[in-house]
């Protein structure tokens, strides 16, 4: 399956599940797709505290982990209201780091002027990454299996 198709039916899933779950006001998930033909979703962990909160990929990817599956694409996505067509947002820094435990071929969908699905690999996205200072078998741990 292409890059394209994975990505249609990833924002197709995430605009279906954002409507169900978050019918009015804000909504947003994340979709990630694993090598297997899986799609995982996830929300952020809301929290009053909100230094506690977490992003919305880290549920999926837990998921992921926990099942010993591979992630090969993360769409993360969020609305302002339920008027309103959905986001893309690029994967934080943060996530980017933890989307690292499967390599750097993880495709991520990044935000651009247009909205459109366009990925973009974390070695794209990182090209200066610091883990390069170390040898790949110190830092790479699920790509070289």
């Amino acid at each position: 399956m292409s890059d394209l198709e994975i990505g249609l039916q990833m924002y197709q899933k995430a605009t279906d599940f954002v409507n169900k779950r978050f019918p009015s006001g804000w909504g947003g998930c994340a979709v990630v797709y694993t090598e297997d033909g899986q799609f995982l979703i996830s929300v952020a962990l809301e929290s009053f505290n909100a230094a506690s909160g977490l992003c919305m990929e880290t549920g999926a990817m837990c998921e992921a982990q926990k099942f010993n599956l591979r992630i090969t694409h993360s769409l993360c996505v969020s609305r302002d209201s339920e008027t309103e067509e959905l986001k893309i947002l690029t994967a934080c820094g943060i996530c980017q780091e933890r989307f690292r435990y499967w390599g750097g071929s993880v495709k991520i969908a990044v935000t651009n002027p247009q909205n459109r699905l366009l990925f973009k690999t974390l070695d794209e996205l990182s090209q200066y990454y610091w883990g390069n200072a170390f040898p790949k078998e110190e830092w790479e741990t699920y790509d070289n299996q």
